[in-house]
């Protein structure tokens, strides 16, 4: 009975250490993977159920969230992604890592942040915005350029997020600030990985929270994005 009970505790012990093992490498290589994704830090954390060393070990995930940091997502300066992914199959195909079955984010853009994108993204004209402001009830931000501004409402278009300009006071011709705009936001919905689109947008009153997905996505092999190379 003594020798039994020394051998379950054995075995309980190496499974709890075998576990705790498999989180810390996991840990290592997906922070890594979704830092390098959105260029910002990250941390990570998993469904228990099924015990995660057998997750690990099958190479099938059921749940995966994503918390960054909240500094920038890409060229989105302050901006703050919570991202969930569902069934996660990681089987090299020689073009793909393997599959996500679901994935869902929140993405939370703060007026300030959006002032440092538009003046980081667009020379010229982005260096004379000095505040953003936000019209919750209207669904419209407002880009203040002095004794200039510019009115716009993000919109969902065929998946991706726009700024549409509704108004524009000052000597800005509304076709250029639009132009400028559309540049803007096509650069950043092109660098979503993994089909990622837009769904919805809100205006809050601190900033503007969009909610993205994608269903069945191939995880890219490191020719073709190279931040997926240590999967």
């Amino acid at each position: 009975m003594l020798l039994a009970v020394i051998v379950i505790a054995a075995l309980a012990g190496g499974l709890a250490g075998a576990e705790l093992y498999a989180r810390h490498r996991a840990d290592d290589i997906l922070v890594d993977v979704a830092e390098c994704v959105v260029e910002d830090g990250a941390s990570i954390s998993y469904g228990v159920n099924p015990p995660f060393l057998w997750q690990h070990l099958t190479g099938h995930y059921t749940n995966i969230s994503v918390l960054t940091a909240g500094d920038r997502v890409q060229s989105a300066d302050g901006m703050t992604a919570e991202v969930t992914l569902q069934d996660v199959r990681l089987h090299d195909s020689g073009d793909a890592k393997g599959t996500i079955g679901k994935l869902d984010a929140t993405l939370t853009w703060t007026a300030d942040g959006i002032k440092e994108t538009v003046a980081a993204n667009l020379p010229g004209v982005g260096a004379l915005i000095t505040a953003v402001r936000t019209d919750p009830a209207a669904g419209t931000i407002v880009l203040d350029a002095g004794s200039a501004a510019v009115t716009a409402r993000p919109v969902v278009t065929d998946g991706d997020l726009n700024l549409e300009v509704l108004d524009v006071s000052g000597p800005f011709p509304k076709d250029t600030v639009q132009s400028a705009l559309n540049d803007l936001t096509k650069k950043l919905n092109d660098n979503y990985p993994l089909g990622i689109q837009a769904d919805s947008v809100e205006v809050t009153g601190t900033g503007v929270v969009g909610t993205f997905s994608s269903r069945d996505a191939s995880i890219p092999n490191e020719e073709t994005n190279r931040c997926f190379a240590r999967l």
